[in-house]
């Protein structure tokens, strides 16, 4: 329903965008008003930003949609709201919308026809700020640029489009994605994260030069041509001059690949050969910096919530690998004043140093997380990590001073808070020795609180045991020993599987009534056996293999997966040791026979 006055017209029971509250909506000459009903600010626009006028057809009747011109007045272009949409109208108030936009703002309401046929096909155009999908030449959907997070080729025809969640890819502040101030998860609705358009033929790309000998345009796939106007468009409120640094050819371990990383004010932007990612500084929860044993690397390791997507992959943590003595030269794109006032002087003009120092300090300054490094562990080669597997995956373990973290090509955090127990077992043998326990390598099971999960590290040497109990116990977690049951149950076992394939052949090289005097014997093996056992329990905590039977190691690892918590911090720093690769383990004894 509608009134007006000689310069004032209203609507009533008109919601404003997706809001689910209705409202009075006014128009005067100087712009709108909306005033919701009941409790809630009202929301206003001035009439020089209103650009043109839209009516459409839309779920909840009929939709008045304003574009806007850009609002010179807000500092924050990723702010900056390029229309308004307000629904509820009826199909009768056409004439006085349309009259209204006549007279007080000398413009014309233009009606847009939507499609409501279904298909799925159809023709997907970039137009101003918008990627709109048209079929017969109405409008079936559309959605805002700025909305899409990342776009990848999946397949020469294939444009991937991965979308931006609201509430932690447009933030208004840097403030962290771990403040605990997320809204419950039963309030949160559906959200589309991902939409791929398949896009065919070939399109003509001309290049930039003016040269009249270039006389064949370079052709190149419409999914590729399509791409690169999606990244173009998608920095909308980052002009070329805003990047801060450059770091060109970055190793990545995880994804793998070599990238650009591109480091603006609020995001950075990874540019690789196949894919490229955009990454706010408040998706990062956690920052690692962490020596790899051959004392030639460190890794820079990065979580992130929510992780980035390739596919159908998920990438909770980015992996970044550096030369320790490589050094580069950097030069912000910072006045002196944006240090000091906006930075608090924590980031430096210029700077000389080892590049991972640089990376690190750019990361930990932008992003405002803690940088995490080693703490009091070392091994027993002086090494802040130990080597495992998880399942056939082989990996670094840093037990840090807070948390636990496996690196590989899935990385795995726990934090000491979220940790239930943790859990020393050997790994046990197959075929006719099963039940043997190697004593050259042993299993770290960690068992979590919040969600009972289990992770398995596999095949750690056996003499990094008395390290990492003590650090444990150190850290005051909850430890138990399976080691040593293992040892009694399994070489009894043993003992007696290899004394009854003896009896066995002593039995069918006789006659039945040696057959009867073998089975005596047997016996009397049989007790000898246990006897054996019993003696070699006691003797189980040994460094030394037993003598009387080959054990060779079978590695038996657990199945990798992501863990996440709330909690995690280490000290600020960490001096990374310089020892050498660990020592061979002592060659296995043959069996006597």
């Amino acid at each position: 329903m509608a009134s007006s006055s000689s310069s004032v017209v209203q609507f009533d029971n008109v919601f404003h965008n997706l809001g689910t509250t209705a409202g009075k909506l006014r128009f005067t000459q100087g712009g709108l008003g909306w005033k919701p009903a009941g409790e809630g600010s009202t929301h206003t626009l001035v009439a020089s930003r209103f650009k043109a006028f839209q009516w459409l057809k839309v779920a909840r009747g009929y939709q008045l949609r304003i574009v806007l011109n850009e609002d010179e007045d807000n500092e924050n272009e990723e702010e900056d709201v390029r229309r308004d949409n307000f629904d509820g109208f009826t199909k009768d108030e056409y004439d006085r919308v349309a009259s209204m936009v006549r007279d007080l703002y000398d413009s014309s309401l233009e009606s847009v026809e939507v499609s409501t046929r279904g298909w799925n096909w159809g023709k997907a155009k970039i137009e101003e700020a918008d990627v709109r999908f048209y079929v017969k030449d109405k409008l079936a959907f559309e959605m805002p640029i700025s909305h899409i997070a990342n776009s990848n080729i999946a397949g020469k025809t294939e444009v991937s489009m991965e979308f931006a969640h609201p509430e932690t890819q447009q933030p208004g502040s840097n403030t962290g994605a771990t403040n605990g101030t997320k809204p419950l998860k039963k309030n949160k609705g559906d959200q589309l994260v991902e939409m791929r358009l398949h896009v065919p033929g070939t399109v003509e790309k001309t290049g930039s030069g003016s040269d009249a000998e270039d006389d064949d345009d370079e052709e190149v796939t419409a999914a590729t041509a399509f791409h690169d106007a999606i990244k173009r468009k998608a920095d909308i409120g980052q002009l070329a001059g805003d990047g801060i640094v450059v770091f060109k050819d970055v190793l990545v371990l995880t994804p793998r690949g070599r990238y650009d990383v591109d480091m603006f004010p609020t995001f950075l932007r990874l540019h690789g050969k196949s894919y490229d990612y955009k990454i706010l500084y408040q998706s990062i929860n956690r920052l690692f910096l962490l020596p790899k044993p051959d004392e030639v690397h460190v890794q820079f390791v990065i979580g992130l919530d929510p992780p980035i997507r390739q596919g159908q992959t998920r990438y909770p943590f980015l992996v970044f690998q550096f030369p320790r003595e490589e050094e580069m030269d950097a030069e912000l794109n910072l006045d002196e004043e944006t240090i000091q006032t906006k930075y608090e002087g924590k980031l430096k003009k210029r700077y000389e140093e080892p590049t991972f120092r640089i990376v690190t300090n750019i990361f930990k300054v932008l992003s405002g997380q803690k940088l995490t490094a080693p703490g009091s562990f070392t091994s027993t080669s002086d090494q802040s990590s130990v080597k495992c597997n998880v399942k056939a995956t082989e990996g670094l373990l840093y037990p840090l001073d807070k948390s636990i973290l496996w690196v590989s090509k899935q990385p795995i955090w726990i934090s000491h808070t979220d940790i239930h127990q943790v859990i020393f077992s050997r790994v046990g043998l197959g075929g006719a020795t099963a039940g043997v326990t190697s004593s050259k390598t042993f299993d770290l099971r960690v068992l979590t609180r919040a969600t009972g999960q289990e992770h398995t590290f596999a095949a750690i040497q056996r003499d990094e045991y008395d390290k990492l109990n003590a650090h444990f116990a150190d850290k005051r977690l909850r430890i138990k020993n399976e080691m040593n049951e293992e040892g009694v149950l399994g070489t009894a076992a043993a003992v007696a599987a290899l004394e009854q394939d003896d009896s066995d052949e002593d039995m069918d090289d006789g006659s039945d009534a040696d057959g009867r005097e073998g089975q005596r014997k047997s016996k009397k093996k049989a007790s000898k056996a246990s006897k054996a056992a019993a003696a070699m329990a006691e003797d189980d905590d040994s460094d030394e293999d037993d003598e009387d039977f080959e054990a060779p190691s079978e590695d038996d690892g657990g199945s990798p997966s992501e863990a996440s918590s709330d909690e995690g911090a280490g000290s600020d720093d960490g001096n990374f040791s310089d020892a050498s690769e660990d020592s061979d383990a002592p060659k296995k004894k043959k069996a006597k026979k």
